[in-house]
């Protein structure tokens, strides 16, 4: 959304430069390379390679624009590593009311951008309900949230 500010940290924005730096220089000469060679096959209107570098290059152009528009939007963060609650960029381990201890869903709590390639990591807006009853709680701690699904309750069980 045009307008809306981007909480991230000094190392994702540094790693969001460097992408939208490759984007635009690399990624628009090779993609421009490949769709030119596709010309050079004929026929256009059933030329797949002609069309898969097309759809390529409009995804790239789409990420483009929503890498710009997070570093022109952007507000840093800092996390202190000592504060031993859970804070923006956290990952927080929850259990689910009635689970075990050892029944655990990690939530990463910030931006989609600093989401940690792991991809049994949940990620979860500072904003949303979740994220927001989390935030400044500590281990052992419990929150309840309101879900689509209605009221749900959640034990911290870990933050790192």
């Amino acid at each position: 959304m045009a307008g809306e500010i981007h909480r991230i940290t000094k190392e994702t924005l540094e790693k969001l430069k460097a992408e939208w730096t490759e984007l635009t220089t690399v990624g628009r000469t090779e993609n421009a390379r490949v769709i030119e060679a596709a010309r050079l096959l004929g026929d256009l209107s059933e030329n797949g390679d002609y069309h898969a570098a097309k759809d390529h290059q409009g995804k790239m152009e789409a990420r483009i624009r929503q890498i710009d528009q997070v570093i022109r939007n952007h507000e840093l963060v800092e996390r202190d590593e000592n504060a031993g609650t859970v804070q923006y960029a956290s990952i927080v381990q929850i259990v689910y009311e009635g689970d075990s201890d050892d029944d655990f869903q990690d939530y990463f709590i910030g931006s989609i951008e600093e989401k940690p390639e792991d991809p049994s990591v949940l990620v979860s807006s500072p904003t949303s309900p979740l994220g927001k009853e989390l935030l400044g709680k500590a281990i052992g701690e419990k929150v309840t949230y309101d879900a689509p699904a209605g009221k749900i309750s959640v034990k911290i069980v870990g933050i790192r």
